[in-house]
């Protein structure tokens, strides 16, 4: 079988192409550009949220205990019901306690009358002075044991220390009340204002003294950021409130710091022994942010890409100041205006080029919806 030249030829023609597309296929795919978005770094005010679990208590809560032990005859209140300082609550048997004072009152009266027969005789010293003196004395213990039976039996009407709404009744009538009860009778809570505490971690309690401004701790809680409430239904409370206090130390038990919050509470919606939610602002004005997903960590840096004109990238470290959601609050590293590859850093490597499509940063981060201002 003879080939001519012109079939070797072609046929040399096709074996150099066969061979030499892969190649050139690995070429193009090697030199195929990454399409990223680009953002423009912007700088805006935002305010992100921390939540705490928090307990409510009225600023007063008044324990009512018996003073005498006794049987309860009447509960002259009612549980949710607002009573005033000095109002009566309960009342308790005194039958024994009235027969005891009759019983005291004459030995007070029998008392007196020895002394005043003694006092004459003392007079024309018919009898020792010393006589007269054991009898002032006998008069003057007969005289307290007599006040404090009728204080006893005053102490049978248990009265309200404070104005402010009755809690549950534990004991009725019918029931056997002493000091030493376990329980209290009742509670009596002033609501006008509510107490909300909740705990902070010591990692974020050294964070929120560090961005609010004061150098003292007292100069700190004068601007602590209004607080909000969410109560256990989900509902957010129509008042904010102001955080009062801080215990300044950390429980050795739970690693944590204690606040004390205050809120109005005009409508009495907000009950002793409530819970919820309390809502604490972190404000930034005019601060650098970038979407979480622009950047990446190595080494426990964090990088962004800047995009020069000619559509090189190049590498940058930079701060993290917070993050609010999918938002990073950038410290330091990139400045407002520059060009970022705004999704796919992890992609890239220093000097790469890219295929920039440009996006607006709202577009990248509108599931997260932040709030600016």
């Amino acid at each position: 079988m003879k080939i001519t030249y012109s079939a070797f030829l072609s046929l040399s023609v096709l074996l150099v192409a066969a061979c030499s597309n892969p190649k050139e296929q690995h070429q193009s795919k090697g030199n195929q550009l990454h399409t990223l978005p680009v953002i423009e770094v912007p700088s805006k005010n935002i305010e992100g949220i921390s939540s705490y679990p928090v307990s409510l208590e009225g600023i007063v809560n008044a324990e009512i205990r018996a003073k005498i032990s006794g049987y309860i005859t009447e509960v002259l209140v009612d549980e949710g019901q607002f009573v005033n300082q000095g109002q009566n609550l309960f009342r308790l048997e005194t039958d024994a306690l009235t027969e005891d004072a009759q019983a005291a009152k004459a030995n007070m009266e029998a008392a007196q009358v020895g002394v005043d027969q003694l006092k004459p005789l003392v007079d024309k010293q018919i009898v020792s002075p010393i006589q007269l003196q054991t009898a002032e004395a006998k008069l003057a213990q007969a005289r307290a044991t007599y006040k404090s039976i009728v204080a006893n039996i005053g102490y049978a009407n248990i009265s309200s220390p404070v104005s402010g709404y009755v809690g549950r009744i534990t004991y009725r009538q019918g029931s056997l009340v002493n000091p030493s009860s376990p329980s209290p009778l009742t509670v009596v809570s002033n609501t006008k204002e509510v107490y909300a505490y909740f705990a902070m971690n010591e990692s974020d309690y050294l964070n929120f003294l560090q961005k609010t401004k004061g150098k003292t701790l007292q100069e700190k809680i004068a601007h602590f950021p209004k607080v909000r409430l969410k109560m256990a239904n989900g509902e957010f409370y129509a008042h904010e409130g102001s955080i009062q206090t801080v215990t300044a130390q950390v429980d050795p038990l739970t690693g944590s710091v204690n606040f004390r919050a205050v809120f109005p509470n005009p409508e009495h919606l907000l009950a002793n022994g409530s819970s919820g939610t309390i809502i604490i602002p972190r404000e930034y004005t005019n601060v650098i942010l970038v979407p979480e997903e622009a950047t990446f960590e190595m080494q426990g840096l964090t990088y962004i890409f800047t995009v020069k004109e000619d559509n090189t990238v190049e590498q940058h470290i930079i701060e993290i100041q917070d993050k609010i959601g999918n938002i990073l609050v950038v410290k330091s590293g990139i400045k407002n205006g520059d060009k970022i590859v705004g999704q796919g850093a992890d992609k890239l490597q220093h000097g790469m080029k890219i295929n920039p499509v440009n996006k607006s940063f709202e577009s990248l981060i509108e599931e997260l919806k932040p709030t600016f201002r």
